[in-house]
């Protein structure tokens, strides 16, 4: 399965989490959570992967993934995210959600 998919997956199942950032960006643009998961399912394609090391678990390298679409409203919105596990699930986590200007 590829990464995309997998990642709208996570979001139908709201396995997805938003880090206090996201959440601060995603109200400062005045974007609902459903924006911004709309935003992710409509995606064609994930525009760039970037490898993160953390600085929680230096020894751990992170993709996080780079996607920009429309919400349902025809709002483009940018989002970076991963992939990770916690309690043995996998679970989306929104790093970045901003709306994009056009």
């Amino acid at each position: 399965m590829d990464v995309l998919t997998r990642i709208k997956r996570l979001v139908v199942a709201r396995q997805v989490e938003f880090t206090g950032k996201a959440v601060q960006e995603r109200l400062a643009d005045g974007l609902s959570v459903e924006d911004v998961l709309e935003s992710i399912l409509n995606a064609n394609a994930i525009k760039k992967v970037l490898r993160s090391q953390s600085s929680v678990r230096p020894s751990s390298r992170d993709h996080l993934y780079v996607i920009e679409s429309p919400s349902y409203t025809g709002l483009w919105i940018y989002t970076k995210g991963s992939i990770r596990r916690k309690g043995g699930r996998e679970i989306y986590y929104v790093f970045i959600s901003s709306k994009l200007t056009t």
